[in-house]
């Protein structure tokens, strides 16, 4: 059974991107699981989760939200949405890989549903602000953020390149499981800047030796 990579994307005014990135993923023999969060206008092809659905887990009804205009409050309802929908699918079992789209709105609707997941998961946010202070989108989560180079706006010789070599990484991370231990040991963080390196390292090593596992952060 092939593996699913949820497609986080506003339908309703990138759609033609958001098709092109799902054909690439299907084309290398992934199933593409697309989640609408747009609110105007209605998507060129049909979502598995639409837009009717993520407003409600957003706790608005859309009705409301094209009636109101308010694209901040129609963002605000839609992020919140957007996160809940993906958590369901995780533990469902409908989501081994979640990749999104889109300039600042976009941004922040895509990273709110790839924080919601669990560290390991694979996350790739194609973004126009990559580039800067992403601390406010990735928080603790383990998201990749990748330069769109130009804006998510149609298809021309340099986007088509980016959406593919996206979803060749996507596919890539979903594709590839991540190496398993078979034993739980006791976990030990330690915090480690500059010139304490030597020292946590020589700690590191007396309890690794010892049956512990040590985060480094």
């Amino acid at each position: 059974m092939p593996r699913t990579i949820v497609i986080v994307g506003t339908l309703d005014t990138k759609v033609i991107e958001f098709a092109f990135l799902k054909a690439e993923i299907e084309r290398r023999g992934f199933k593409a699981f697309v989640v609408d969060t747009g609110v105007l206008g209605r998507p060129a092809f049909p979502p598995d989760v639409g837009r009717e659905e993520v407003a409600q887990a957003g706790g608005t009804a859309l009705s409301v939200l094209v009636d109101k205009k308010d694209r901040g409050e129609a963002m605000a309802v839609m992020t919140r949405g957007a996160a809940v929908v993906a958590r369901q699918l995780h533990a469902e079992g409908k989501c081994n890989g979640i990749i999104s789209m889109g300039g600042g709105g976009g941004t922040v609707i895509g990273t709110s549903a790839m924080r919601a997941l669990p560290v390991g998961v694979p996350k790739l946010m194609v973004t126009t602000i990559a580039s800067g202070d992403v601390s406010a989108y990735v928080g603790t989560s383990d998201i990749t953020m990748s330069p769109s180079i130009v804006d998510v706006a149609g298809l021309n010789r340099i986007s088509r390149i980016i959406i593919s070599n996206a979803a060749g990484a996507i596919c890539g991370m979903v594709g590839d499981k991540a190496a398993q231990r078979s034993e739980d040991k006791p976990l030990i963080a330690a915090s480690m800047f500059g010139n304490t390196t030597p020292a946590v390292d020589h700690a590191r090593g007396i309890l690794e030796r010892e049956g512990y596992e040590v985060l480094v952060f």
